[in-house]
C-alpha cells in the first residue's frame, strides 16, 4: 500500500525523508510506504533543499509561497499528511493575536488540508512549549479543531534522545487517524533509556564514521582570537560563564545569562537542541577543537544523511537544519503509524494526556462560550 503525502510548512525535508524511508512488510508481504506528492513553504531556501533531495525529478510538486496564497483545494488528492505549523503568536484569551497575528492561525491551514482532502492519517509537529501556552488552552483548542475535522488523535511530547537521536530535542508530535478506519496509533515505545541502551553521544554522531573534508555544507566559522582563546578554557559541556575562564577573557554580559552561550558539547552525552537563530555563542562548540560545528555537523546531530545537500548561504542552512524534525524520529512515528494500518504489533506506550486534555477543552468550551455572550 502506498500512501501519497502531503505537506504543509515542509522546511527542508526532515519530516519527508523519515517517511520516504519508512517502510513496513506485513505478514501476507504486502509493503507499506509513504510518497512524496506535493509540499509547500515559504522559505525559498528550504524550497530549493527539498526539491534537490526529495524529489528532484519533480520540483514542480513543490510549491514555494505564502500558505496564504496558495489554492489547497487545488492540491492533488493525499493519502497522508504532514505539518509542522508556527505558532509563536497563538493566544485564545487577551488580544486573540493568535488568530489574527501573523503566525498564530497557520494551523488552520492544516486543518483546512484535512477537511478538504481528508488524508487517511496526518503527522503535525510544535515546539514543548506549546502543551502550556495560555494555561494549556491554546493547546486543546487546536487539538479540537484537528479532532472536529474527522480524527482520532494522539498528541505526545518526544524526547528524540530516547529514540537514538543524538541530541537533546523535545517536541510536541500529533498523530491523527481518520475516524472512519476504526484504528488508534500508539506512542512508540522509546528505545534507548540510557542504562541498559545508552544514548547516541555527539561524539558517535559527529565521528562514527568521520565526516569527509568535502562534504556538503562542512565550511567552517571564522571566529576572533578571543573567542578562540575563551573556548580554549571551557571545558566540555560548560559555557561562557564557568570559572575555567580567565577575567579578561569573560564577556561583559549584565542581566540573564543563558546557559547554551558558547556552550560546549559534553562528547559522552547527546548534544543539546540544535537552534535554527541566534548571535555568537549559540551555533553549538565543538568539546575539543575550540569552534563552532559546522552546518554539517548540525545536520549530522539532526540524524541528516551526508548526501542531504542543503541549499543556500552558510546561515541560511544552519535556519534550516535549526527548524527541522530530526529524520530518525521522524521515521520512527511514520514506521509506527505504518505498522498501525497494517495490523503489526509494536512496542508503544500509554499518553498521559488524554485526561489532561478532555479538563482543558472543558475550559475552551465555557471560554468561547462567554466570548459569544459578551458578543451578543
Amino acid at each position: 500500500m502506498i500512501f501519497r503525502k502531503g505537506e504543509l510548512f515542509c522546511g527542508p525535508g526532515g519530516f519527508s525523508l523519515g517517511a520516504k524511508l519508512a517502510r513496513v512488510i506485513d505478514k501476507q508481504g504486502n509493503e507499506y510506504k509513504i510518497e512524496h506528492e506535493w509540499a509547500n513553504d515559504i522559505d525559498d531556501y528550504a524550497v530549493q533543499t527539498y526539491r534537490e533531495n526529495i524529489c528532484p525529478s519533480r520540483p514542480e510538486s513543490v510549491i514555494h509561497g505564502n500558505v496564504r496564497d496558495i489554492d489547497i483545494e487545488s492540491f492533488a488528492p493525499i493519502d497522508a499528511f504532514s505539518f509542522g505549523f508556527p505558532c509563536n503568536d497563538f493566544s485564545l484569551v487577551g488580544e486573540h493575536r493568535g488568530f489574527d497575528g501573523e503566525y498564530g492561525g497557520l494551523y488552520t491551514f492544516g486543518v483546512k488540508v484535512l477537511q478538504h482532502h481528508q488524508p487517511k492519517f496526518f503527522v503535525a509537529e510544535n515546539v514543548g512549549g506549546l502543551q502550556s501556552a495560555n494555561g494549556g488552552l491554546a493547546f486543546a483548542k487546536i487539538l479540537a479543531d484537528l479532532k472536529g475535522a474527522g480524527y482520532k488523535l494522539t498528541p505526545h511530547l518526544y524526547k528524540f534522545h530516547e529514540y537514538g537521536v543524538p541530541q537533546k530535542r523535545k517536541r510536541i508530535i500529533i498523530v491523527g487517524i481518520r475516524n472512519d478506519f476504526g484504528l488508534e496509533f500508539k506512542v512508540p515505545a522509546p528505545t534507548h533509556d540510557g542504562i541498559n541502551t545508552p544514548f547516541v553521544s555527539s561524539y558517535e554522531a559527529l565521528n562514527s564514521p568521520p565526516i569527509p573534508e568535502d562534504a556538503f555544507n562542512n565550511e567552517r566559522t571564522k571566529h576572533a582570537a578571543k573567542v578562540v582563546e575563551m573556548l580554549k578554557h571551557i571545558p566540555p559541556g560548560k559555557n561562557a560563564w564557568c570559572e575555567e575562564i580567565p577575567e579578561t577573557l569573560r564577556l561583559n554580559v549584565k542581566g540573564a545569562r543563558l546557559s547554551q552561550i558558547y556552550k560546549r558539547l559534553d562528547p559522552h552525552q547527546p548534544a543539546y537542541t540544535v537552534t535554527g537563530s541566534g548571535g555568537g555563542g549559540t551555533h553549538i562548540y565543538h568539546w575539543l577543537e575550540p569552534r563552532a560545528l559546522t552546518n554539517r555537523e548540525r545536520a549530522r546531530l539532526q540524524t541528516f544523511p551526508d548526501w542531504y545537500n542543503f541549499q543556500g548561504s552558510k546561515e541560511q542552512v544552519r535556519k534550516q537544519i535549526g527548524m527541522a524534525v530530526p529524520t530518525l524520529g521522524a521515521k520512527i512515528i511514520f514506521e509506527s503509524i505504518l505498522k498501525t494500518f497494517a495490523g503489526i504489533d509494536y512496542d508503544f506506550i500509554d499518553s498521559k494526556w488524554q485526561e489532561a486534555l478532555d479538563q482543558k477543552q472543558k475550559l475552551v468550551n465555557l471560554s468561547l462560550e462567554s466570548q459569544l455572550e459578551l458578543e451578543i
